[in-house]
């Protein structure tokens, strides 16, 4: 039975990439002209983006270089070690919603430093699959379709941010305990 499953998922995306020129075709969809046009607009879209992208970096930069994150940190270290929540998981509750790549560098240097097997670790690394970076993709997606007013998006993505962190130190806390 899992040969079976390996056989069907290596042929999946093939296939897939296959069947769909070849189904627009039979449709009579003009493909190729179809993908420049494609390409134009996701190129178009990469070049509008760019403004904001810039300045959310310069944002993060100024954030991280002023010694913000690290007075932040140490201040609201000590209620949550109490509650459970490794010290050394913390910059990550605040990395993780502005910056993919930073929160992934934070992760991978911790498991540098104290070990892939450690509970930080499987925390940190809990914590990066379970929260998504709310700020980036608030900045992109909406700076690349022109939404000014994100009404509830900022609020709603920070608040999931918050409850996936809690999230994932309680499900460590169930599977692993202090391991």
């Amino acid at each position: 039975m899992v040969a079976w499953i390996e056989r069907i998922s290596s042929w999946t995306i093939p296939m897939l990439i296959a069947f769909i020129p070849l189904y627009a075709a039979f449709r009579k969809v003009p493909v190729y002209e179809t993908f420049i046009d494609g390409a134009k607009d996701g190129f178009q879209t990469a070049v509008s983006i760019i403004p904001h992208l810039v300045g959310m970096m310069t944002a993060i930069g100024m954030f991280r270089a002023s010694g913000a994150l690290d007075a932040i940190i140490d201040f609201v270290r000590p209620f949550f070690e109490k509650l459970g929540v490794p010290g050394d998981v913390l910059p990550l509750a605040l990395l993780r919603p502005i910056t993919g790549a930073g929160s992934l560098a934070f992760v991978t240097d911790l498991m540098k430093t104290q070990g892939p097997d450690t509970f930080a670790a499987k925390i940190a690394s809990t914590i990066q699959g379970s929260t998504d970076t709310t700020l980036y993709v608030l900045t992109v997606y909406f700076g690349a379709v022109g939404i000014r007013n994100s009404r509830y998006a900022l609020k709603v993505g920070l608040f999931s941010d918050l409850v996936g962190f809690f999230a994932a130190v309680a499900a460590c806390w169930l599977l692993f305990g202090l391991s």
